[in-house]
């Protein structure tokens, strides 16, 4: 699905190519916890090897999970979100309404409020320009999510 617009200059030399791609990536069922999926994601968008400057944009179709940057080295990190996230919004608070659907899924649909649904990432001669330690993280909110639908858009300009 990607879309090359190639443009001249005035001496006939030729502007950078320019694409767009767009691709679905569904995962698998995680358990409830903070997930590094960054090498799914980079696999699931072949484009990115040749793009010399752009942007990444990863949006999770789900209102009960989240996408987020982080620390992507040690496992304490994850674990440490999970607990700083399940205190601050504990499941089944008695104050909460919307409870047809379980004790844990109001509270899921607030921390993936307060983390939010989509993180852009720059591209930088065909890969992902995060820092050293920094990984894109699913954030599954709740115990029994189940699959979850990303949508990758990529721009940006090639060679």
């Amino acid at each position: 699905m990607a879309q090359c617009v190639p443009a001249r200059l005035e001496g006939g030399e030729r502007y950078p190519t320019r694409m767009w791609a767009q691709r679905d990536l569904t995962l698998p069922p995680a358990r409830r916890g903070f997930h590094l999926i960054t090498r799914e994601v980079v696999a699931a968008m072949p484009e990115l090897a040749g793009v010399r400057v752009g942007l990444l944009h990863v949006f999770i179709q789900h209102t009960s999970a989240s996408v987020t940057v982080s620390e992507n080295a040690s496992p304490d990190v994850r674990r440490d979100f999970e607990t700083y996230f399940n205190h601050a919004v504990p499941d089944g608070w008695a104050a909460f309404e919307h409870t047809l659907e379980g004790p844990d899924d109001m509270a899921a649909h607030i921390k993936a409020s307060v983390l939010g649904s989509s993180v852009t990432l720059p591209v930088r001669r065909g890969r992902l320009a995060l820092g050293t330690w920094q990984g894109v993280y699913l954030c599954e909110h709740r115990d029994h999510g189940g699959p979850r639908t990303l949508v990758l858009t990529l721009t940006g300009e090639g060679e």
